[in-house]
């Protein structure tokens, strides 16, 4: 198993030049905004990246990012058990971008809604959902219920059921010539 490690966003900031930096977030988080240079390949994507990943990992060191380094220190596991090291980012994007350094966006794009964003508005549509219909028949109010127990359950595993659901939806994935540019560009 290859080492994991992590790199502070101003660890990161100072070695950005020599790292190739890979984000495992869905493409429409990658779309509103991102590591300079960093390359979008979805955590639900990495198996078929393994190959790719190695090419680039012999060249040079890795860095993982996701939006609170979550994702990325999992998918940092996966890649050590595979032999690959790479390193995470502390905090992901979001301290990344607290402290002032600069994120990418594709001009001319709109992106989809950050993962977090999705959650919360399907969260609270069903919640809602099931309370209105609840005033009619009873038993919807056990949807309301049970959504609140997933973000319990949620906040207390730091796991999210919902964005995994929502991961798979087809604007959440990348478009398959992205994926292969992609993985084309770390084997070069």
């Amino acid at each position: 198993m290859a080492p994991t490690t992590t790199l502070t966003a101003d660890q990161a900031h100072i070695r950005l030049h020599e790292l190739t930096v890979i984000d495992v977030r869905t493409p429409g988080e990658y779309a509103s905004g991102h590591v300079p240079g960093a390359h979008n390949i979805p955590l639900g994507h990495l198996d078929a990246a393994l190959p790719a990943l190695k090419t680039a990992a012999d060249r040079g060191d890795l860095l993982i990012v996701c939006a609170s380094g979550a994702r990325s220190a999992e998918a940092c596991r996966r890649l050590a058990d595979q032999g690959i090291t790479a390193a995470t980012l502390t905090g992901g994007t979001t301290t990344w971008t607290q402290l002032g350094h600069d994120t990418h966006r594709q001009a001319g794009t709109r992106a989809p809604w950050a993962m977090e964003r999705q959650v919360r508005f399907a969260a609270g549509s069903l919640v809602l959902t099931g309370l209105i219909v609840g005033q009619r028949w009873n038993p919807a109010r056990w949807l309301s219920a049970g959504i609140a127990g997933g973000l319990v359950y949620s906040a207390l595993t730091n796991t999210c059921g919902m964005a995994a659901v929502l991961a798979k939806l087809p604007h959440n994935q990348p478009r398959t010539t992205d994926l292969d540019d992609t993985l084309a560009a770390l084997t070069r």
